[in-house]
């Protein structure tokens, strides 16, 4: 019980140090800088709606226009039919980061079941550019998948050999979900989570080609944030510091109701250190545990000079905000 209230108390301080004695010294904290902006709201304006829709993991990145786009999941709709999942992705469009409120711009992208996808399974797409090429990549329930663009707002699927979308997977069952991709020393690590056993872990990748990929290996798993099925969502790689990588990893998503909010209602997303991207702790907070963010789904966005972070809403699960975010010695600084 009381270490339950010692990681709540570290939510609340929005990051408070939580770290073995070594590291105080040069490794730097995460830290919200309010005010929240929202961007995204819960779109109704589309034919799968439904009252109990919430928007989920999302990816935020600028087009070749310099417009900025947001793509959601949209889950709890009447997408997918009886025997599939609910969801698909949804798309906004922004003149500028720090601009509230961005215009609605309709479904983006839904299953394929003819090329293997789980109808209304599509989850947390993210969008790197490589080159001159936008590459999204995405969850279809069972498979993490490909699509190309030109310009950052129109994308193709990549089709495997196998005929189907589906690059790689942990097994049927497990939902291999939530990936996202970092680039180091001319290589690309993809993270993402998957329950096997309903034990849900943090998993990589590596690929220099975005064809050919390394087997995974666990590199996220246990210790304060639980090893449930959602102990591992959204996992979130950033390099930082020269030799330097933090792992932002969701374990509450918080209330999906409006209404006043409870000690257990909060959002949670626990960060790690580690000065190897394929290393983030198996049941080793002492070594690698940072902090707690009272967030959900958070991505890290690196523009002009200013880090920023995007989270789902806090109190209801009804759209997508911006804080700026710094990097300090402690939560003083």
């Amino acid at each position: 019980m009381r270490r339950k209230l010692a990681i709540l108390l570290c939510t609340l301080a929005l990051g408070t140090i939580a770290h073995a004695g070594e590291r105080a010294s040069h490794v730097l904290m995460p830290q919200i800088e309010g005010p929240w902006w929202q961007v995204a709201g819960n779109p109704m304006d589309h034919k799968y709606a439904a009252e109990r829709q919430e928007p989920v993991d999302f990816a935020i990145w600028q087009a070749a226009d310099e417009t900025w786009q947001l793509w959601s999941c949209i889950r709890n709709t009447t997408a997918g039919g009886e025997n599939g999942k609910t969801r698909f992705f949804y798309r906004w469009q922004g003149k500028e980061l720090a601009d509230a409120d961005w215009q609605p711009m309709g479904i983006a992208m839904e299953a394929d079941p003819a090329l293997g996808e789980t109808p209304g399974g599509l989850q947390a797409p993210h969008v790197i550019k490589a080159a001159d090429i936008y590459h999204l990549f995405y969850g279809d329930w069972v498979n993490i998948c490909h699509a190309i663009s030109k310009d950052g707002k129109n994308f193709t699927r990549v089709i495997q050999k196998s005929g189907k979308t589906g690059m790689f997977s942990e097994g049927p069952g497990n939902n291999t979900r939530d990936v996202m991709l970092l680039e180091h020393a001319g290589v690309w690590y993809a993270y993402y989570t998957a329950y096997p056993n309903r034990q849900g872990m943090v998993y990589v990748r590596t690929t220099k080609d975005f064809k050919n990929w390394s087997e995974s290996k666990v590199v996220s798993f246990g210790g304060q944030a639980g090893v449930g099925p959602g102990s591992s969502e959204c996992p979130h790689v950033v390099k930082f510091e020269p030799d330097g990588f933090y792992l932002f990893k969701t374990q509450n998503y918080g209330s999906s109701k409006k209404g006043n909010i409870r000690d257990r209602d909060l959002p949670q997303t626990s960060v790690y250190y580690s000065s190897d991207p394929t290393m983030f702790g198996i049941n080793q907070d002492d070594r690698y545990f940072l902090c707690t963010l009272p967030v959900a789904a958070p991505e890290i966005i690196s523009y002009k000079g200013q880090y920023y972070i995007a989270a789902l809403n806090q109190g209801a699960l009804d759209g997508i905000r911006i804080a700026k975010l710094k990097w300090a010695k402690s939560i003083s600084d």
